[in-house]
């Protein structure tokens, strides 16, 4: 997830309707993860996801268009463009739903969100950005989190493992898109930029379902995974998407930090409410210690130096 800067703090008068947007982003981001896992019983992987990213390539163009903001992608920029689509769009959608459908969604939401926390790892060794004892101390609980979750699928081979590899993989393209977005001077507005990535994504994946998925798939859904499909178009990839952007405008960065730190806590106990997942101790473990490193990494206090611990 990428936004524009945060104004230095939220106007009075815009507070509550951007608190509002927070918790709207925070709700179907998180309610989604339980909800994808429900429509790819019946849609594989590489169709689910062709039709997410078209559906919301379009819908933020049209977003972006409607407020109008300017479409136009400088021609230097295409290469870095089609780069980050490649990453943050194709490596992060495909491997994320391949993951996703071979472990339980709150053991995936867990570590999808460790993105951050690898963003810190490679903004230090690609862009040489300082890293803080703050934000080394965050790496190291995100870590910490993720060992207590896959030591139990070590002694095991086949899906379980793999699906962790998979969304730990997705969780890599994640971070690796979003330095070298941070690595360009786009001079583009945000959200066409992200739109650009959604729409230039769409290609590769939607060749792929072509050629190894099974977009017949779509003919036989049950209604159950009819409506998750519907509710990941509308609420995750059209809401959201809307949701945090807007945000981000209107907030400044430590709150909407805030609200990206409570998205895989409601994504693990919606889990947990719509697939009756078990809430174990490891899982509840890894989750506070992957969400107290997000906490570190993202959250900057009130008079903290910039760069500083």
């Amino acid at each position: 997830m990428t936004g524009p800067a945060a104004e230095p703090a939220a106007r009075p008068s815009r507070a509550p309707s951007a608190l509002a947007l927070l918790a709207t982003l925070t709700f179907c981001w998180g309610v989604n993860w339980p909800i994808m896992k429900i429509a790819l019983a019946d849609i594989e992987p590489w169709t689910f996801r062709a039709v997410c990213i078209a559906v919301g390539g379009a819908a933020l163009m049209g977003i972006a268009g409607a407020g109008g903001q300017s479409l136009r992608v400088p021609l230097e920029r295409l290469p870095a463009l089609a780069a980050a689509a490649l990453l943050n769009i194709v490596g992060w959608h495909v491997l994320s739903a391949f993951g996703l459908s071979m472990i339980d969604a709150g053991r995936a939401v867990i570590v999808a969100f460790t993105m951050p926390l690898w963003t810190t790892v490679l903004s230090a060794l690609l862009l040489k950005e300082r890293v803080t004892r703050t934000r080394a101390a965050g790496l190291a609980l995100g870590l910490l989190g993720l060992a207590v979750l896959a030591w139990p699928a070590l002694s095991m081979a086949g899906e379980l493992l793999l699906g962790l590899a998979l969304m730990q993989g997705a969780a890599l393209s994640w971070a690796l898109g979003t330095v070298v977005q941070k690595a360009v001077r786009w001079r583009m507005p945000v959200l066409p930029l992200i739109a650009w990535q959604l729409v230039l994504g769409t290609v590769p994946v939607a060749i792929g379902a072509l050629v190894f998925g099974r977009p017949s798939s779509l003919l036989t859904i049950d209604w159950d995974s009819g409506l998750a499909l519907v509710f990941t178009l509308t609420a995750s990839m059209t809401l959201g998407q809307y949701a945090w952007f807007k945000s981000v405008s209107l907030l400044p960065a430590n709150l909407a930090a805030i609200g990206t730190l409570a998205i895989p806590v409601v994504g693990v106990l919606a889990s947990a409410l719509i697939l009756g997942e078990r809430l174990g101790s490891a899982e509840l473990t890894a989750m506070a210690l992957v969400v107290g490193g997000l906490a570190l990494v993202l959250i900057r206090l009130p008079g903290a130096r910039r760069g500083g611990a």
